[in-house]
């Protein structure tokens, strides 16, 4: 092994000096990201379809005589918790050394709440709102914990996570509260408030995954700069977010939210600012297209939002979240899905035309069923439709990824 190889190798296995010395971890267990992409990519694609088949009507499920509320819920605190986990258990152990990596046995009883809880989701009629509140708030905490290292670090540098996830625990249990009639807030107006703290999430998550992404694959194309994403754009994104959350929760269909909401729009739009290099061109690599649409598609979800609460002829509030929700929140997480799946197992950063299709029909699926409100007339096709396209890019990555999942890292390091 040549002098240079060995010193990136060693590079490469600084955060492994506290790996734990369980014996006989399978693959699948070695790291947090993999079982739990193994189990999360099937689960997005079976029940986007599920919903698709509710929403245009072949199916009916009960869900308490409330479906859209129990479908927002799941399709926002189902999924974060999964994402949460994968990203926390692989980052945490890099950014903070001394962190023992999630793996072997441990691992696999996470996992297994997380799928007690999913399990718990959709049979609530017959197992109730209580255990379904127990073993998902009990997820929601265990990751909290999991992350405090983050929170009482002496320096903050990622406790903004931390505290994001202590809010988003809050917050679902003021829904419970409400589903149990210990609140007398509406639960939809609750998880209106959870996605505003879930796009504050994915914004302090993206902001580290275009830190760790965009250099990996500079260094790999011998581009030479170093790409940093400063706070403050962020930051001015993240506020301008939670003023509009607030003011839809205290004044919902107040005329200011579309000024509010143009402001959001174009405060995460102009993150992507941030892309432009002072010497080098990089807005030709796929990666940071690929991240750059998932500020594109939450801008567009405000904007719309916006023109929507200014106009009084269009009535399409909820289809624009679409944006947001299966847009560019779903977008983050098959992006974050790609990245760690290829450098985590010891690849390089790789694009091609699979990827490429992934996130087009990302998009497309989203364009579907977030302009249903202008082909109001195709809004039974349009939503089966816009789920199976949602679905199919997760059908992509079983197919490219899940050899990946289930075999030893391909550098040989352990992980």
């Amino acid at each position: 092994m040549s002098e240079q190889n060995q010193e990136q190798k060693l590079h490469a296995t600084n955060h492994y000096l506290y790996y734990p010395d369980e014996k006989d971890i399978p693959p699948y267990l070695a790291y947090g990201f993999r079982p739990i992409f193994l189990v999360l990519a099937p689960y997005m694609l079976i029940s986007m379809i599920l919903w698709g088949l509710v929403w245009s009507g072949f199916i009916n499920l009960p869900f308490m005589d409330d479906v859209l509320t129990w479908h927002v819920y799941e399709m926002l605190y189902g999924l974060v918790t999964a994402g949460t986990l994968a990203f926390l258990a692989t980052g945490l152990p890099e950014l903070f050394p001394g962190i023992i990596p999630l793996v072997g046995k441990r691992l696999k009883y996470v996992v297994i709440l997380w799928l007690a809880g999913r399990v718990s989701f959709w049979f609530i009629d017959i197992t109730g709102v209580y255990l379904s509140a127990f073993l998902n708030l009990a997820m929601l905490g265990w990751i909290i914990w999991f992350a405090k290292d983050a929170v009482f670090d002496k320096l903050q540098r990622h406790a903004s996570i931390g505290y994001t996830a202590l809010v988003l625990f809050i917050i679902e249990v003021w829904f419970f509260a409400a589903q149990l009639g210990f609140a007398t807030t509406p639960a939809i107006d609750i998880l209106k408030v959870a996605l505003g703290a879930i796009v504050v999430l994915v914004l302090l998550a993206m902001r580290r995954v275009n830190m760790e992404a965009i250099n990996e694959l500079m260094e790999d194309n011998e581009i030479d700069d170093v790409f940093i994403s400063r706070p403050p754009k962020t930051n001015l994104a993240i506020f301008s977010v939670i003023v509009f959350t607030i003011v839809e929760f205290l004044y919902p269909g107040n005329s200011a939210l579309g000024w509010l909401g143009f402001a959001a729009a174009a405060a995460i739009l102009g993150i992507t600012s941030e892309y432009i290099l002072k010497d080098e061109f990089i807005l030709n690599q796929a990666y940071v297209i690929y991240l750059a649409c998932v500020y594109l598609l939450l801008s567009t979800g405000y904007a719309l939002m916006a023109w929507d609460y200014l106009s009084a002829d269009i009535n399409g509030i909820s289809h624009f979240r679409h944006f947001i929700t299966s847009g560019g929140v779903g977008l983050s997480y098959l992006v974050v899905m790609l990245i760690i799946s290829w450098v985590h197992t010891g690849r390089h950063l790789t694009s091609n035309i699979y990827t490429h299709v992934m996130v087009m029909l990302i998009i497309l699926a989203t364009c579907m069923r977030g302009l249903i409100p202008f082909f109001e007339e195709y809004s039974s096709e349009l939503y089966i439709y816009s789920s199976i396209v949602w679905s199919i890019p997760f059908a992509i990555y079983i197919k490219l990824f899940f050899g990946f999942l289930i075999a030893p890292r391909a550098d040989g390091i352990k992980g």
